[in-house]
């Protein structure tokens, strides 16, 4: 009984955005840019992909795997010598799967000017060390904000699933022309 309560406390089914925030900062030296001195787009979304997951982990307390880049903005480029730094939160969570934002600014470390420089969408899975899928915990958004991107993410989904069933489609109709 005791262990049963200890793990209901540790994975509760329902939690907060606030309980999924995550951050991360980065200096860009020479080895993260292109020949202008920019940071590589690349490099930036690997940023991306890791702050993500921290949020996705906090939320669902077991493996997680990267199933989408959803949507992603270049907003402006980051230069040699900024640090980066990376803020994400689950958006909504699903029965196993959770949308997560990140959002990317930039901070010039001569003037201090802080700069947006990129955002993005990213739908991660949790699986257990097999790979099987596990259900994840519900998601409480409690400010006017969080309800408003609970609400986003939603309508992100269902078009994710549009387009898919789409490409399928298409894909079919390609596979059916290539055998007439």
């Amino acid at each position: 009984m005791g262990e049963r309560m200890r793990d209901a406390e540790m994975n509760p089914m329902v939690r907060t955005v606030a309980s999924t925030q995550s951050e991360m900062t980065e200096i860009i030296l020479p080895n993260d840019t292109n020949m202008l001195g920019n940071l590589l787009g690349g490099r930036l979304m690997h940023f991306i992909d890791l702050t993500g997951a921290m949020a996705a982990y906090r939320h669902a307390r077991t493996h997680v795997v990267t199933a989408a880049m959803d949507h992603i903005d270049f907003i402006r480029p980051v230069r040699l010598g900024d640090l980066v730094t990376l803020k994400s939160s689950v958006n909504r969570a699903f029965t196993s799967s959770m949308e997560v934002g990140v959002k990317v600014w930039a901070e010039n470390t001569r003037t201090g000017g802080v700069v947006h420089v990129a955002s993005a969408y990213l739908v991660f899975v949790a699986i257990d060390e097999h790979g099987r899928l596990q259900k994840v915990p519900q998601l409480l958004p409690e400010t006017a904000d969080e309800s408003r991107r609970y609400a986003d993410a939603l309508r992100r989904r269902k078009h994710r699933e549009a387009e898919s069933a789409r490409r399928k489609e298409e894909r079919l109709a390609t596979e059916t022309q290539g055998e007439a």
